[in-house]
């Protein structure tokens, strides 16, 4: 996976990952779509199917999206304590574009960091 390191130098894998661009050159583009992978690079050829973030994006999201929402509930309800339909009608859509942001971010820049480190599957034995 980096045995092209001469010909690419290393990008920031926090940068790339954020803005969802080419683990290897930093200028194709990552996904297709909002959270679809596309298949290779259309700038530099690198083929994506190394790329499986797994569950670790949903639960970074899950982790700090929840916080800031069930926060920010707390906060209305201890110094407003406004209505339910309110909370309903305030925090059911933060609650989803917070998630989808974040989901991007998160898979890019996992997927940037398995790039970086030539992380692969875990072995039993060395074959």
């Amino acid at each position: 996976m980096n045995e092209d390191s001469a010909h690419f130098p290393p990008v920031d894998s926090l940068k790339t990952g954020l803005r969802g661009c080419c683990p290897r050159c930093g200028n194709g583009k990552l996904f297709n779509g909002l959270l679809g992978l596309k298949p290779r690079c259309a700038a530099c050829g690198l083929d994506y199917a190394f790329a499986d973030a797994g569950d670790g994006p949903a639960v970074f999201v899950i982790l700090i999206v929840g916080f800031i929402v069930i926060g920010s509930v707390l906060w209305l309800e201890v110094n407003y304590s406004p209505p339910i339909w309110l909370h309903i009608l305030l925090f059911a859509p933060l609650t989803i574009i917070l998630s989808l942001l974040a989901l991007r971010w998160c898979k890019g820049i996992l997927i940037a960091m398995q790039y970086r480190h030539n992380a692969r599957e875990g072995r039993l034995s060395r074959d």
